[in-house]
């Protein structure tokens, strides 16, 4: 049978929407229909895909309004006569057709600090436990498809805000760079509050809704990275303890962090007493509370300072210790 399709035609300067009737067989999907329009009536139609196997992202698009992966998404599930409206990626800018420049995630991307192991362990004597590695498992699953990036309103509904705010995406690398054992550096959650907006998302769950690997990308990702900067900043404990264990007042400066941990042991968990609670230590943190991740000190959009990728060299050691 022949259904109703109606797709953007046109580039960065504009364009349009066609009609096309094309035939579709039982068990299609998106995809297979664009191949059909390809080679029956718009051989010049522009399509980004590759594995066709919901494995590889590419054919990322919008599909009546919701974003979804063309080679995932059934006829099936679009009702007998209903017209199927395919557009490109709202949120990035069009190429050519339905492929949109999704450069900027890579770009964010490159502003992630790089994974930084213990300087005392060398490549193959890494040692995690098995709940460690199942915590963050999760977020290995992402296929980079951005889905997640074009339904967040924040970059979505105001261009003004994507140097600053990294959409989550980045929030579950984030997440999962924190939650690892053996990363060294003990800024993550700063770096997530002050250089990648984390305070600005606002949990809609939008993201989640449109992931094609079912991440729980707000419930497993961004709201545990949302407390630990609430953990740092307001907690009544961490702040009286702060008072009774330390003379120095929470105004002066922290000093600063190092990148990495000189501990030559990295702790994979933490002791309970024997009534099974956090030892004392636990809320009498060794830095200082930092200003409100929403109050003065921020601003918005963000604003971006630039790339602050780093990846350690274990043949140039120098330039290591130069960048930290």
């Amino acid at each position: 049978m022949k259904r109703h399709f109606r797709v953007w035609r046109g580039d960065a300067t504009g364009g349009r929407l066609e009609d096309f009737q094309v035939e579709v067989n039982e068990g299609e999907v998106v995809l297979d229909v664009i191949h059909r329009m390809q080679a029956t009536q718009a051989p010049d139609l522009a399509c980004r895909w590759n594995c066709k196997a919901g494995k590889c992202g590419s054919c990322s698009m919008e599909i009546n309004g919701m974003p979804r992966l063309a080679c995932m998404t059934r006829m099936s599930t679009f009702a007998d006569g209903e017209t199927v409206t395919i557009t490109p990626l709202r949120t990035f800018p069009v190429i050519r057709d339905l492929v949109t420049d999704v450069s900027f995630n890579y770009e964010k991307a490159r502003e992630m600090p790089a994974f930084a192991p213990p300087p005392n362990l060398r490549p193959g004597e890494y040692r995690m436990q098995q709940v460690d590695v199942e915590r963050s498992q999760e977020f290995r699953k992402c296929i980079e498809c951005f889905l997640c990036q074009n339904t967040c309103h924040v970059i979505r509904d105001h261009e003004e805000n994507k140097r600053a705010f990294s959409g989550p995406r980045l929030f579950i690398r984030a997440a999962e760079l924190d939650m690892h054992p053996l990363d060294a550096r003990t800024d993550r959650k700063d770096f997530a509050q002050s250089a990648q907006g984390l305070g600005y998302c606002n949990i809609t769950k939008c993201c989640t809704e449109v992931c094609p690997e079912h991440i729980k990308i707000t419930d497993n990702a961004i709201i545990p990275m949302k407390e630990r900067v609430v953990d740092n900043r307001y907690d009544p404990l961490v702040f009286l303890g702060r008072k009774i264990f330390r003379r120095r007042g929470l105004d002066e400066p922290a000093p600063p962090s190092p990148a990495r941990q000189p501990a030559a042991v990295v702790p994979q968990t933490t002791t309970l007493d024997e009534q099974g609670r956090l030892p004392l230590s636990e809320f009498t943190f060794e830095r200082p509370g930092a200003p409100s991740p929403y109050g003065e000190d921020v601003q918005f959009p963000l604003p971006a300072d630039g790339i602050s990728y780093h990846h350690p060299s274990e043949e140039r050691p120098e330039i290591d210790q130069a960048r930290d």
